[in-house]
Order: structure tokens, then sequence, then C-alpha cells
């Protein structure tokens, strides 16, 4: 029964794996950001598309989440829109409508093609001022 676990480790390198982050922001009583890692997780699979970073599609309080490995090498980057500012649509006489809603806490997620040499994500704000570290942590 020894090494069972490393095995089944080994086994799933080289298969394509997807890799979830899921991630809770609440905003403080001084309006700064303060992100939570929730969770993790993986299983096989692999992306159908692998979204491409595009700075020209970023918003000003849009998160860009960054997976690097332990030297910093970027595997990838992607844009989470304003999870605390959220569009809501309703609907009314005249149609629908979309309303934008501020939230003092929100949780979002990001899914990626998982590689075991992925060991840091970080977290941005776009700003008016340029970008703005929010978070960092080991996976």
């Amino acid at each position: 029964m020894t090494g069972g676990p490393i095995r089944n480790e080994k086994s799933q390198e080289g298969k394509n794996q997807i890799g979830y982050l899921f991630f809770k922001v609440e905003k403080s009583s001084s309006g700064m950001e303060k992100i939570t890692l929730e969770g993790k997780k993986i299983t096989g699979g692999k992306l159908k598309a692998i979204p491409a970073f595009d700075r020209s599609s970023l918003g000003i309080g849009d998160f860009i989440v960054s997976l690097t490995d332990a030297n910093g090498k970027e595997f990838t980057k992607q844009i989470v829109e304003d999870p605390l500012n959220q569009n809501m649509e309703s609907f009314e006489k005249e149609g629908i409508k979309r309303h934008k809603v501020s939230l003092n806490s929100a949780e979002f997620s990001i899914r990626y093609p998982h590689s075991s040499e992925i060991k840091i994500v970080k977290i941005e704000k776009a700003t008016n001022a340029g970008n703005q570290l929010l978070f960092t942590q080991k996976l």
C-alpha cells in the first residue's frame, strides 16, 4: 500500500488537466479589497479555448489574474470583470435594462490548463494610476 497516492499522482502527469481556483473578495471599511483563496480543484479534461489576455478589454476595477512558476515565468494571464461591481439585468415595460450593482463581497473563479510547474497566483486590480497588487499566494 505504500506509494499508492504517489503512483496515482504520477499517472495523472502528462494527461490533460483543468485547474480551478475559487476566490472570495471583500471590500474593507477603508475601501480596499481583501482577496482570499477559498479552494482549488484539478480535474481531467482539456479547455476548448484558452482565453487570450487582451489589455484593450481591461476596464477600471477589473482584476488581472496571473499564474506563474516559482521563478516568475508566466503560464497564463486572465481578466476577471470587476466582481464587486456587476452588471445585472431587469425586465421592465420598455424591455431589458442593465444596472450596475455594487457589492461589499463576491466570489469569483478562474479555470486554466493545469501544469505542475504553476506555483504562484497573483491578482492585480486595474486602476486609473496603473495596476495595483491585491493578492499573491503560493499554490
